[in-house]
Order: C-alpha cells, then structure tokens, then sequence
C-alpha cells in the first residue's frame, strides 16, 4: 500500500500556534467590520458549502488528487499558518481534539469557528481530526480522507465549511464506536403534570434553511414552572440508549428573517458583542440589517450558548422522546404525521426538503433528498437507515414525528407559520394531539392539535379529490424511485409507507 499523502507532515515558514481570541480579532483587524452591537462582521468570497467540490476519498488518492496535495503541501512551505487546538463535546467517554490550520490572511476563520467548540486541555497532544484550510488556493475543492481522519479545504473562505469538515469526521468517528452521528438539534421540554415534572428530550432534523435551529431555539411560549433548555442546533451523536452527546459549545445559525418577535432567543444572540456576524449586510455605520440579502440570503452568525435564555451548562440530553423530521414542501405533506419506527427510518433515508442558499444556490427551492438529511455521512447511508431503526425499536418512548415547515396545499396554499411549528412541537410533548390513521400513507395525522384551527393545515382542504390523489402518486413514485437506491436497507422500511400507486378516476 502506498504511502498515504494527507499524513505528510506540514512544513509552513511559521506556525503561530494557540493565540487568543483577542490576538486573532487583531491580527486580522483590516478585514472587520466592527457591528453597531461591538461584534465582528466578515464577508467572504465563497457563501456556501462546497458540496459539488468535495472528494470522500474511500481508497487511494487518484493522481489529479494527489498532485493537487503535493503542490498545496509545497505551497505551505512559504507561508504562516495559524494552528487552533479546540475540543469538541464534554462526555467523558467520547470527545474529540480538533486541531485546524489556517493562512494567517484568513485567521478570522479560526477566530469565528474556534468559538464554536471548547478549550483544548492538551493543546500538544494527538489530534482525532485535522482540518487544513488554504482559501486563497487558486481552485475551490475539499478532499476528505476517513483514514486519517484530515481534511483539506481548499479555495474556500467559508466559515461553515470548517464547521461541517469537523462535524462531519466527529460523525464517523462516532460510527466507528456504535453511535450515529446525526445533523439535528437537541432540548429538553419540561412540565408539571398530575403534581409531577415531566422531562422530555427532543431532537430535530433539518437542512439548512428549513427551521431546524429556529425551532430548537424556541420556548414555544411556555410560562411558570414549564418550559424549555436548549441543548444543541447542529449535530449530535445518539447512542443505542438514545443519550444525546452534544458537540458544540456555541451556534452557527443562518440569520434570514430574524427579527425579535418570531425568533427572541435568536435575535438576542445575534446582537450580543460576542456574536462573529458572516455575510450580513453592515453599513458603514455598523449598522446591522439581517432583511438585506445583497450579499446573500444564507447570512450567518456565531453565537454564543452565554447570550442565549434557556441555556445552560449541558450539551448532552439524558434521552429522546420525541424525534422530528423537518421537511419543507409545498403540496400533500402535512403539517405534522405521527410514524411508526419503519416509517420514521422511511423519512430518515427520504430526507426530504428543498434546496437552500446554504446548499446550492442555483436550486435553491428545488425539491431534494439528502439521507438523515444529512450531507455529511460516511461511509454506507442505508446502513445508517437500519441503525436508526433499530435504535428506534430498542427504545419504544421515542415518538418519531414528519412536520412539514413549508406551504400545506402549495404556494397559494397555507403556509405553516413559526406559530403553528412550535405550537404542534408543545402539544406533542403535552400529549394534547388526537391522530386517526391516514388511509393514502399508513401514518398518523392530527384531528385535533391542542386549541389551534386546524383546519387549513389539512392537504386535502386544499385539492380535489383527483387532484390529490394525482400528486399523491406522484410523490409515491419519487419516494419508491429514491429508496430503491438503497439495496441495503431493510425491506420493511420501504413496506412502510404505502407506497402503492391509488387508482384515479377517470
């Protein structure tokens, strides 16, 4: 077996190894926009993931990837890098050392990224995950190699290209110790009911885009002793047990839409002086408008767990109660549909929702499928689709829920607002939802959804009845054509949605 390339020692001009957060923010002082708030604000170049760009290398490196590696790794040598030692999740028995080097024209990427994880307490000890990052490369391309655990990102300035080339190798870690790692968000709803707390661990899945962080970072209005604590928006690895290991300390989360009323929690951590703003329009007072898409409508923002309510010093949940797929579509999903464990594995490998400016943004509002909605798996994704339903099984008081955050009946149809969202997610966990099966798909849909009108909220309100049942067919065919990319996955998966075609009258 040939040497492997990405394990070459790097041999920069110098290494400014571990400066604060402070020596940073300096060091790159010409390119901040100081903010209103006293925060940092940045612009890039590049404004979305590299997904087209990106090589998951499984075996040897081909000779285009290999001499890409060598000219960067020569490239280096005439340059100083800045190296940040950070620690990702707190539980005992799984944490990770990321080390990621940087050009130091580009340290406010360490500067932002590095806020989002811990301190290293072994700074000079083995890394788990190495993360290189070269943005002034003069081609756009990240080269992932599972084997030993390094990634090289290069021609990109993204800050969340960082984030997710470190999530993404904490997730295989995690696979390769029995855990899946999942692109979802986690909190605890708790409640006072018959003279008991009652404390329920919920996880949200969700492409970027579709309301995953502002529904996790939500209070859904309860008062008193109720309420909620917020545990992660990102990834999180689930145990066999369904324990949530938490990963990050602080959020990265898209500022589209924010304002105060619909988003509080989010709206005050994005005008703390601690938040590092990416991509959002700041004029040249430091004044902040987050409605300004000038630069582009996946505007980003670090914030702080600190500056959140609802917080606090735990990233781990104890169990998960309820699971939520988070789709956004605009014909027959429902606003919400209750799933047995095959059905909640159907959703997990559909992964279905629409592109994004996160994602692509030449689709954006393009109807896609990403596995677990999650771009970052390695390795087999049906196999990841039997864990989860097996996982599933093993824990019988794990409720798996389809929520549907985009237009019931179309675009001219009922949009389903943050109000309905994290109303349905209060009574799932209160209990206060009464479900009849659906004949067309097999899962459960809401009669009744605590005092709120449902009644727009129904696809079938929307349609006539040929009408339905004509795009019913038509979203069946697309689910059966996509799971059948999938020979691994358990057949039952597949069986569990009632996927046969209904007859339309002529």
């Amino acid at each position: 077996m040939k040497p492997n390339i990405f394990e070459n020692p790097l041999q920069p001009k110098e290494v400014i190894v571990n400066p604060s957060f402070g020596e940073i923010r300096n060091m790159v002082k010409e390119r901040e926009r100081t903010t209103e708030f006293g925060s940092a604000s940045y612009t890039s170049k590049i404004r979305n993931r590299s997904a087209k760009f990106t090589d998951i290398i499984y075996q040897d490196t081909t000779e285009e990837q290999e001499n890409m590696l060598r000219e960067v790794q020569e490239y280096i040598k005439g340059q100083t890098l800045v190296r940040l030692d950070r620690r990702m999740c707190k539980n005992p028995d799984f944490n990770l050392h990321c080390r990621y080097f940087v050009t130091k024209e580009f340290a406010h990427i360490a500067f932002a990224w590095g806020q989002t994880l811990f301190d290293e307490e072994n700074p000079d000890g083995t890394p788990d995950i190495v993360v290189v990052d070269i943005p002034e490369w003069k081609e756009r391309k990240v080269l992932v190699d599972p084997k030993s655990k390094t990634t090289y990102l290069l021609g990109t300035d993204y800050i969340g290209e960082v984030k997710k080339a470190n999530l993404r190798m904490a997730m295989y870690h995690a696979k390769l110790k029995g855990m899946l790692g999942l692109h979802a968000g986690s909190k605890e709803i708790y409640f006072r009911k018959d003279g008991e707390m009652v404390r329920k661990g919920a996880i949200f899945f969700g492409l970027s885009g579709t309301g995953k962080t502002t529904l996790t970072c939500h209070h859904h209005r309860f008062t008193g002793d109720d309420g909620v604590v917020i545990r992660q928006d990102d990834v999180i690895m689930l145990r066999d047990d369904s324990y949530c290991i938490g990963t990050e300390d602080n959020f990265y989360i898209k500022t589209e839409g924010l304002e105060p009323a619909g988003q509080p929690l989010l709206y005050k951590a994005s005008t703390s002086p601690g938040a590092v703003l990416e991509n959002i329009w700041v004029d040249e007072n430091g004044k902040v408008d987050f409605n300004n898409d000038q630069y582009t409508s996946n505007g980003r923002a670090v914030v702080h767990r600190r500056d959140m309510d609802y917080t606090d010093d735990n990233i781990d949940l104890n169990h998960a109660d309820i699971i939520i797929f988070i789709t956004r579509r605009n014909d027959v999903v429902p606003a919400v549909a209750r799933l047995t464990p095959e059905q909640g594995a159907a959703m997990f490998m559909l992964g279905e929702s629409i592109e994004t400016s996160a994602g692509d943004p030449t689709k954006a509002g393009q109807a896609i499928r990403v596995v677990g909605t999650n771009p970052f798996i390695i390795g087999p994704h049906g196999e990841e689709g039997n864990i989860f339903m097996n996982i599933l099984k093993k824990n019988p008081h794990a409720q798996v829920f389809l929520m549907n955050t985009g237009y019931i009946g179309g675009e001219k149809g009922e949009k389903v607002s943050i109000y309905h969202s994290t109303e349905i997610i209060k009574q799932i966990a209160l209990d206060g939802i009464t479900w009849e099966k659906d004949p067309v798909w097999g899962y459960e849909v809401p009669t009744k959804i605590g005092d709120m009108d449902i009644t727009r909220l129904d696809p079938r309100w929307h349609y006539s009845r040929i009408d339905y049942l004509k795009l019913t067919n038509k979203l069946k065919e697309e689910r059966i054509q996509w799971l059948s990319k999938f020979p691994e996955l358990d057949p039952a998966v597949m069986n569990s949605l009632n996927l046969k075609l209904d007859e339309i009258p002529e």
